[in-house]
């Protein structure tokens, strides 16, 4: 009997891990390349954005248009965003960032963005082939479904 309850907390132990601290999930898209490849899997930190500030340059999972996306956080409540020739400018600093691909969005532009409050404002890193914040604007902080720990 007392196997029994131990495999029974063992086992819900494990169902509120999975659901409330981590989780797994499949990247079915492109547009993380060269960083995150399609049928990358990810382990997902469900928990300490809440407690925790989620920051510039982390990956995040979340809700967009009905599915699950991946994408790395460029800009935070308040920050203005902008893209000039294809580099990324943060509260008017350009910012260095070795896996995009200049020579592919070589011409790109867009406007400043203000980030809002409670909002990310998250690109692809593929930037040609992503469908990201420039489309659907900044991401408000409830669709987040946790920040990306590991891939493999």
């Amino acid at each position: 009997m007392r196997k029994v309850a131990l495999l029974l907390v063992a086992v819900a132990a494990v169902v509120l891990l999975r659901t409330m601290v981590v989780t797994t999930y499949v990247v079915e898209s492109h547009s993380m390349e060269p960083t995150v490849g399609s049928g990358s899997l990810v382990l997902v930190d469900r928990l300490t954005y809440r407690i925790s500030p989620i920051r510039r340059d982390q990956l995040v999972v979340f809700r967009s248009e009905g599915r699950l996306a991946l994408k790395r956080v460029v800009g935070v409540a308040g920050d203005v965003v902008a893209m000039r020739d294809g580099v990324l400018h943060v509260n008017g600093r350009a910012r260095s960032e070795s896996y995009v691909d200049l020579a592919s969005v070589d011409g790109t532009y867009t406007g400043r963005v203000v980030v809002p409050r409670n909002s990310l404002y998250v690109l692809g890193d593929r930037r040609e082939g992503s469908i990201d914040s420039r489309r659907y604007g900044p991401v408000p902080l409830s669709a987040v479904r946790g920040r990306v720990l590991a891939h493999w």
